[in-house]
């Protein structure tokens, strides 16, 4: 591992020591503009990666790659997140429209949710930072990822939600030890969560800006070993396309400051384009209206709660900008249907946020502005079990144990004859 030389401005780059620094650029922000920061490396880190012709073969998960990622291993914390399947969905791809579909599955990690990466990497640099108390705003999946990590590593854990937040999630992050609170609304989290690291000196995970810049930006790091793994599974090459939920666009940035990194190494020719689906639509405007950073948009109810916020981040537009990428506003409908169809034809049971990377995709190929064979990645990023409420109630027949009652119930229920 090489530590990080700094922190360097997405948007002025205005370089900043390598410090603990969570509400982004200081410049920037007095300039009227919300943006973080990303940390840089030494070029000896690259070197060492170039040289081997790859990443660290002894160790696993998201710490095979340790010589990008910002904590040292003497820190790391693995519970077994990442080498999460790369899955062709052939069955999935024939209805999306693409030959060369294929699913990240992030629903195998050990919270069920690719926010295992970033959590692993902020404790393990919340350790190094010799933190005792690691805090987040969350709707549900960072906030147990979060639980999970720092009670391994014996490190006190408050998350602040939502009062509306799904109860499989409210349950799973009190189940992993955290101290969990909800709020009335998410600026109420923010309020509280900033005020109790200014007095508390509590190790932030997430933006507790009612402007959000995004999450610490050392956890974000950790994304890029989806890029990373990306690329190993499809031996030493890139994707054409990758898609992705997005609200705040930490995964979008991680995911691009990977692809870069494997640029930069001289591992692959170009990076993927990447596609953000969302729902409210503030970077599809953003795009449109060739704004600088996204402007806030009202949001409302939407069975996708991970990523149902109105506000995306500058760093999630620069990434789209960085590799010619596309936001696609999917609407829960959408959402829905996808979510069935993934579960039918590819036995996949995701959360509806994890299915706007499909919807993304396939309305790109229905307006025709992705070809069928480009080479798609689609990342799932969290497992349904998270808001198994989030469809609507389900409706399963009860019968009397006789035949006569069974095929009553399979023809009127699901339009199905056992003989």
């Amino acid at each position: 591992m090489a530590s990080p030389s700094g922190l360097t401005c997405l948007r002025c780059g205005t370089d900043y020591p390598p410090e603990e620094i969570v509400t982004g650029c200081a410049r920037c922000r007095s300039e009227g503009f919300a943006v973080n920061l990303r940390p840089t490396y030494p070029a000896n880190a690259f070197r060492g990666v170039q040289e081997a012709r790859g990443f660290d073969p002894e160790e696993r998960g998201v710490w095979r790659y340790h010589e990008l990622l910002p904590a040292s291993l003497a820190h790391a914390i693995w519970l077994g997140e990442g080498e999460t399947p790369l899955v062709h969905a052939g069955a999935l791809g024939e209805l999306v429209g693409l030959e060369n579909l294929y699913l990240k599955n992030e629903t195998r990690n050990p919270t069920g949710s690719y926010k295992d990466r970033m959590a692993a990497v902020i404790v393990a640099r919340a350790r190094e930072a010799g933190a005792k108390v690691v805090t987040i705003a969350s709707s549900g999946n960072a906030g147990a990822a979060l639980a999970a990590y720092a009670t391994v590593a014996g490190l006190e854990c408050v998350v602040f939600t939502s009062a509306s937040a799904p109860l499989a999630m409210k349950a799973q992050i009190r189940a992993l030890g955290a101290k969990l609170v909800a709020l009335s609304s998410s600026p109420g989290r923010w309020t509280i969560m900033q005020a109790a690291i200014e007095k508390y000196g509590w190790y932030p995970a997430s933006n507790y800006l009612e402007t959000p810049v995004g999450s610490n930006p050392y956890g974000v790091e950790g994304y890029k070993t989806l890029a990373f793994e990306v690329w190993e599974q499809m031996g030493r090459d890139a994707p054409d396309v990758m898609a992705l939920p997005v609200c705040y666009g930490d995964g979008l940035a991680g995911t691009m400051r990977g692809f870069s990194d494997l640029s930069e190494l001289g591992f692959i020719r170009r990076t993927p384009r990447l596609v953000a689906g969302e729902v409210w639509g503030p970077l599809s405007k953003a795009q449109a209206e060739k704004l600088e950073a996204p402007a806030p948009i009202e949001a409302g109810p939407t069975v996708a709660i991970s990523i149902g916020g109105g506000r995306s981040t500058f760093q999630a537009l620069h990434a789209l900008q960085e590799t010619d990428g596309r936001a696609v506003t999917v609407s829960d409908e959408e959402l829905l249907s996808w979510q069935a169809e993934l579960g039918r034809r590819e036995g996949i049971y995701a959360e509806a946020s994890s299915l706007a990377s499909v919807a993304a995709l396939a309305k790109l190929r229905k307006d025709d502005r992705l070809r069928p064979s480009a080479v798609a990645v689609a990342l799932i990023t969290a497992t349904g079990l998270k808001d198994p409420g989030a469809g609507g109630a389900v409706d399963i027949p009860v019968i009397q144990p006789t035949l006569e009652s069974l095929e009553a119930a399979l023809r009127d229920t699901y339009q199905f004859s056992p003989s």
